[in-house]
């Protein structure tokens, strides 16, 4: 076990980069962990404000306090919605948070989770024990290799996959491509869903139109729901729902296991688009 660093108040900030103009700072108590893996610098961090922080390429992924509302919604949402959600994927989240929320679910059958990076899932079970449990339900299947291959070799095999993803930089970017998408079609089953987060409607109003729009361009449904996240970027952040067929609207059952953000009247109200995001979605529709 690694000893954590002790730092004298005061003395060290994290700081993220949010926007060119835009800056978060957390003051930082002592430093768990600090390597740079084959694909990216990670960083695991004792906060004042947020507790432990997970913290990749500068950019903050994960804090313990809060991460729950961000979990919950990447997965009750389509679980919840879903007819009969038996075989759920989850590219990237190797945190495990997701994996996490979709073992709450009996009637989900098998779970895989992608992602690329294996010192994450290291630094998550040593750090994040809370976030990282599901690892030890015996449904789950863990792939640490390239979700854009994992996805292209797999045909009608799942009911729902959640693109639990980085930021778009240097290997993720194609998470938020149309022909990733196509192939998370191929992969799904008759009535799949696929649900991706997509930044804030504040600051990332690009990125957000854009995957959107890629999303729209390869499933007959799309649409946008959004939540509080207080550690990302403006505290507000979607998700973009691609189906098959099922109404995403429509809440079918509840979690088994207990929600702290989640519930049936959040899921409906996610839907709930303030005007200035539907004028963003329609004019990039007409554009």
């Amino acid at each position: 076990m690694i000893q954590p660093v002790p730092i004298r108040k005061n003395d060290l900030w994290f700081t993220e980069y949010q926007t060119d103009n835009m800056r978060l700072g957390l003051r930082v108590t002592s430093i768990l962990k600090n390597i740079k893996t084959s694909y990216q610098q990670l960083l695991v961090v004792e906060t004042e404000q947020y507790g432990k922080a997970l913290i990749l390429d500068g950019i903050l992924m994960l804090a313990d306090q809060y991460e729950f509302t961000y979990h919950e919604m990447m997965v009750h949402l389509l679980l919840c919605a879903h007819p009969q959600p038996k075989r759920v994927l989850v590219v990237g989240g190797g945190d495990g948070g997701c994996v996490r929320e979709i073992t709450k679910h009996d009637i989900v059958e098998e779970i895989f989770l992608v992602d690329i990076d294996e010192e994450v899932i290291k630094a998550s079970k040593e750090f994040f024990p809370a976030v990282s449990i599901g690892f030890e339900d015996r449904r789950v299947n863990v792939f640490p290799m390239d979700a854009l291959q994992f996805i292209k070799e797999r045909h009608d095999s799942f009911d729902v996959i959640i693109v639990d993803s980085t930021d778009p930089v240097e290997f993720a970017v194609g998470l938020f491509e149309a022909s990733f998408y196509c192939d998370v079609f191929r992969a799904l089953r008759k009535e799949g869903m696929v649900i991706a987060q997509t930044e804030s409607p504040f600051t990332n109003k690009e990125l957000l139109s854009h995957t959107y729009r890629q999303i729209a361009s390869v499933f007959p449904r799309a649409d946008l729901c959004w939540g509080a996240m207080p550690v990302y970027p403006s505290g507000s952040w979607t998700y973009t729902i691609g189906s098959k067929g099922p109404d995403p609207h429509i809440v079918r059952r509840a979690p088994s296991g207990t929600t702290c953000y989640y519930s049936p009247e959040i899921h409906q109200a996610a839907f709930v688009l303030p005007p200035f995001v539907q004028e963003l979605l329609k004019e990039n529709a007409e554009s």
